[in-house]
């Protein structure tokens, strides 16, 4: 009965202990504090920052001319392979000339005969003249001596216009290259009967140099009229594909006089020397046109600005903390993007890591991989100053 009494007397106390014990253990518990961003930064620099047009483009003869024949006839010789090289001026097919020069020498015999005769009938019509001053020969027969002279006259005129046209046929039967370059498939054979003017014998497009089309969109052609106008020669690069990284040079020659409205763009062509022949008739190609050069430019990294609605925005370090800047985002730059305002150069911009933070936290430098640990000013002026030689 005592030991009864006694449990129900100190229960109330224990349970206290147990609770001063528990609350006790809680104060001494510290709280949990979020770690410190860490980030990486840039330092802002001025440069020189290129304003230039990029494209697609294709390549296009200088010139291309479809060979045909002048005057009808058998083909008798091939004088060339498909995809040959060609000189302006080599032989390149050859027609029978067997019935041109049978043509060229009755031609020259007619004249013979007409010339003959016209000097037969000037003999007679000065003989005229003298008979006709002493009364021997009428005027009427005079008259007639005089008109058949001149007469003959023009048909000897017309004559040696024939001949003139059988010689040049002649000379025609031999198929010369009209330019320098590269030739096509071959249409027709050795034996093959061609016609004048209708049948055409092979294409050549002149390869060095070539010419690359590209179109820019209506708002690039107007940088271009304000930045550079129409009539300069600017320099064209063309990257012949993505398995290159040689870059060829070339300069603008042809602005098109109107804007295509089916495509809102403007057509351009820059002609380039093509001597070591990489680029080809038909090819795809890239196309950077450059403008101008905008002195003292700052750009930054792209993911260095976070937008907002539409408001842009940065994080810039200074004594350990992050600094929200206002900025007025320009065009891109490759990666980079080019700052029109809000940023003068020297600052500290966080690259990476600003998705975390906010105005005035606390921030610290990450390392560089391999770096000895350090105070975290220097390691970010050692990553800002790289970040700065690559705008």
């Amino acid at each position: 009965m005592v030991s009864r009494r006694f449990s129900i007397q100190f229960a109330p106390a224990a349970t206290s202990f147990l609770f001063l014990l528990a609350l006790g253990a809680c104060k001494d518990k510290p709280t949990p504090q979020r770690p410190t961003p860490t980030v990486s930064v840039i330092t802002v620099t001025k440069a020189p920052l290129p304003y230039i047009i990029s494209a697609n483009g294709q390549v296009e003869p200088n010139r291309t001319v479809a060979v045909q024949s002048l005057v009808s006839g058998q083909l008798t010789r091939v004088a060339i392979s498909e995809g040959d090289e060609v000189r302006e001026g080599q032989l390149l097919f050859q027609i029978d000339p067997r019935p041109f020069r049978a043509e060229v020498e009755r031609a020259q015999a007619t004249l013979a005969r007409d010339e003959a005769t016209l000097t037969r009938a000037r003999g007679d019509s000065v003989r005229f003249a003298s008979l006709a001053k002493d009364g021997y020969v009428t005027k009427q027969q005079l008259d007639q001596a005089f008109a058949e002279a001149s007469a003959l006259a023009a048909t000897v005129s017309a004559g040696r216009a024939t001949l003139q046209r059988a010689r040049l046929d002649l000379e025609n039967t031999t198929v010369k290259a009209p330019i320098s370059g590269r030739t096509g498939q071959l249409l027709y054979k050795a034996g093959s009967l061609v016609r004048a003017s209708a049948d055409q014998l092979v294409t050549i497009n002149e390869v060095r140099p070539v010419l690359v089309r590209f179109p820019v969109p209506e708002r690039d052609f107007e940088e271009l009229r304000t930045r550079a106008g129409l009539d300069k020669a600017l320099k064209v690069k063309v990257l012949p594909g993505p398995d290159t990284t040689k870059v060829i040079t070339g300069v603008l020659t042809f602005v098109d006089n109107q804007v295509d409205r089916a495509t809102g763009s403007v057509l351009l062509k820059a002609r380039v020397a093509n001597e070591d022949r990489l680029l080809w008739p038909g090819q795809f190609v890239s196309v950077a046109l450059q403008l101008s050069v905008d002195e003292d430019a700052i750009t930054i990294p792209s993911e260095a600005v976070v937008t907002s609605g539409t408001s842009s925005f940065v994080y810039t370090m200074e004594d350990g903390k992050a600094k929200r800047m206002a900025v007025k985002v320009g065009r891109p730059a490759g990666t980079r993007v080019k700052i029109d305002s809000g940023l003068v150069g020297g600052e500290q911009v966080i690259t990476e890591g600003q998705a975390r933070l906010r105005d005035g936290a606390k921030v610290q430098l990450r390392k560089p991989a391999g770096a000895q640990a350090g105070r975290g000013g220097k390691a970010g002026e050692g990553r800002g100053g790289q970040g700065g030689s690559n705008q």
